[in-house]
């Protein structure tokens, strides 16, 4: 039976969520929604989307739907998340989840007590990269892991294409820290206390634009997770995750190009993790453009199954814990406490 779905929102991204939803058999995206009436007919003419709104409200009395993926910015998203959850539509919402942890609480409150899947759309952890690597760690070839770095190092041009990342007072932990945080969470589990500092290299933008964040995890290992954009480089990396991981019985590193190397007690192994190149597609952004299309399948899955997705609301709610504790620690000077909120 075909899943019906909306998306709401036709900003940068939402191209990447068209493609792959048309790439997900059994799933069908049949509305959009948007406040811009031009970006609405771009959008709708290019993947052949008749049903088109530029009022939410009007979308979900209209439509019926199997779910809805909110790909707006994080002001709006407790509005839709929560009107979604009064017509007791499942519902993805992209990240950041939201601007506040009251918000983001707000949101999964409500999808709860309407009996609805809530899903964030934090791909970076369906990267097949970090897959790879998270598979490695998972076979117990390394020995348990004692120490991680997940780095993110670049001095890419986001702002060409998301000008306003410029204008917030907060910006590469919100928008990028959030993405690198949650694997490390993804590869060594729960955070128990973070450190990080903060800078801001680029006197163009308002916010921070390089992060440096030191994390004890409840499993005992310790992780080191960096970002910045003023990172000028011999070779770009951009948007590659960069991740060495530090076993009893051997390593993981994750380098430029895609190349793995495995050190364990049965030697030295390097394998080529390179995502596909979709036909839909672009280098160098085809990384980021294949998880989107495996975190999307992996809702189709969930709501198939009626499996709580990885990337849960619930879930979620610790990797966005640990982005307003990395700005208080970086405020603060101090070391923050997860175990005591």
């Amino acid at each position: 039976m075909e899943l019906r779905g909306a998306l709401i929102g036709c900003g940068f991204f939402a191209a990447n969520h068209l493609h792959a939803w048309q790439d997900i058999p059994g799933a069908r995206i049949v509305a959009l929604c948007d406040r811009d009436p031009a970006r609405l007919a771009d959008y709708g003419d290019k993947f052949g989307i008749q049903s088109r709104y530029t009022d939410a409200a009007d979308l979900f009395v209209r439509e019926k739907l199997d779910f809805v993926d909110i790909a707006t910015t994080a002001g709006t998203h407790r509005l839709l998340v929560e009107m979604a959850a009064q017509h007791r539509v499942p519902t993805i919402c992209q990240k950041p989840f939201a601007p506040s942890m009251e918000d983001a609480e707000a949101m999964v409150r409500a999808c709860e007590a309407a009996g609805i899947p809530l899903m964030v759309h934090e791909n970076f952890r369906w990267q097949t990269p970090i897959q790879a690597v998270a598979d490695v760690i998972r076979s117990g070839r390394i020995g348990k892991p004692f120490f991680a770095r997940v780095s993110f190092r670049s001095a890419y041009d986001v702002f060409s294409g998301q000008p306003y990342l410029a204008e917030g007072e907060r910006f590469i932990i919100e928008d990028l820290g959030i993405h690198i945080l949650d694997v490390a969470r993804f590869l060594l589990g729960d955070a128990s206390r973070i450190t990080a500092r903060t800078q801001r290299v680029n006197p163009a933008i308002r916010g921070e634009d390089v992060a440096t964040m030191l994390l004890d995890h409840a499993s005992g290992a310790t992780s080191v997770v960096d970002c910045s954009y003023a990172t000028r480089l011999a070779t770009e990396p951009f948007p590659e995750t960069l991740v060495e991981v530090d076993g009893s019985d051997g390593s993981i590193r994750l380098g430029q190009g895609y190349q793995m190397v495995v050190t364990s007690p049965q030697g030295v192994e390097t394998t080529d993790v390179a995502p596909a190149l979709l036909p839909w597609a672009t280098r160098p952004w085809h990384n980021i453009q294949e998880s989107v299309l495996a975190i999307q399948n992996h809702w189709i899955e969930c709501l198939r199954q009626r499996q709580e997705p990885t990337t849960s609301g619930h879930d979620n709610l610790k990797t966005f814990a640990l982005v307003e504790a990395a700005y208080r620690s970086a405020g603060t000077g101090q070391t923050i406490d997860l175990t005591n909120g």
